[in-house]
């Protein structure tokens, strides 16, 4: 025999369902965003990848035929190896200038608001400009950053068509956006507890022992949240690359060290029109940034410190 509920929890059920119906309201435009325009073109993606498919014509399912191309394809390999060498020498790079800036801007006082500007500022340039600039600074012969190197009596290289600075010469120029990690680490740093620096000091702690000890501790989930994001965006590099190396009528620049996996990825579905064989090559570097962040996540548990402690 059924008990029925008392009033109050009736009411108590029925406003809830009604705040339920009401959130979903509220968040639905992002649902329906985030389902047009992230989870269906992924799947679609995912479906594409097992078809022969030009853009042309109907795509045609040919199974796990475009991965079993991947692991034969040389040009996967070489450029799968130029993005890794790039994502390991930039991301470091971009860190340790971010945290060098963000500590000389910790004693910029009044001045601090004009130089967070200045930073930031780069960031707004658009990538195509940024690759461009990159020829125009780093040329072999007549690049501003070889004759400020002359000026101390040191050849510079050419970052341009040697292969062995390409790379190299694209982490200087990736360099030029680090404005939203200084900012970041920045406000990290200013909620820094002086009464921490100041026990330390007292205990015989120099600048470096304050850094290493204090520091960095406190600030490490901003310092882990910048290599994450970082290292995404290099193993998704693309523009700055694609415009100095690979524009169109450049014959100039070696470009097989700067053949980056976007940009191999990009010619496939773009140039050459093998959309099924691209759709492939996407969801394999879905899947490595997948791994990469999920090793980070799982360092993150001993290296990353929040206000209770490790977590």
């Amino acid at each position: 025999m059924s008990v029925a509920a008392p009033p109050a929890r009736r009411a108590a059920g029925g406003r809830r369902r009604r705040e339920g119906r009401a959130a979903l309201l509220f968040i639905s435009p992002w649902l329906i965003g985030f389902a047009v325009f992230m989870a269906y073109p992924v799947l679609y993606t995912m479906y594409l990848s097992l078809t022969d498919y030009d853009v042309i014509n109907d795509p045609t399912f040919v199974g796990l035929e475009n991965y079993r191309e991947l692991v034969s394809d040389e040009k996967v390999t070489l450029a799968l190896r130029n993005t890794f060498v790039y994502t390991a020498m930039a991301v470091p790079a971009q860190l340790v200038l971010s945290l060098a800036l963000a500590l000389l801007l910790q004693r910029a006082g009044r001045a601090a608001g004009f130089f967070r500007t200045a930073f930031f500022l780069p960031k707004m340039t658009p990538p195509v400009a940024v690759g461009v600039l990159l020829l125009m600074l780093l040329n072999g012969q007549s690049g501003l950053l070889n004759e400020f190197l002359g000026w101390f009596g040191i050849n510079g290289p050419n970052w341009t068509t040697d292969p062995d600075w390409v790379k190299p010469g694209l982490v200087v120029m990736s360099l030029w956006t680090v404005g939203s990690s200084v900012i970041i680490l920045l406000a990290a740093l200013q909620e820094v507890p002086d009464e921490l620096l100041d026990a330390a000091r007292v205990d015989g702690a120099g600048w470096w022992g304050r850094l290493r000890h204090v520091v960095l501790p406190i600030i490490s989930p901003a310092i882990y949240f910048i290599v994450v994001v970082d290292t995404i965006a290099s193993l998704q590099s693309f523009t700055e690359a694609y415009t100095a190396f690979f524009g169109a009528g450049n014959t100039t620049y070696s470009n097989d060290a700067a053949l980056f996996y976007a940009i191999y990825l990009f010619q496939q579905a773009f140039e050459f029109l093998h959309m099924g064989y691209a759709s492939a090559m996407a969801v394999l570097l879905f899947g490595i940034v997948m791994v990469v962040t999920a090793v980070q996540v799982m360092l993150s548990r001993r290296y990353v410190h929040y206000t209770g402690g490790p977590r």
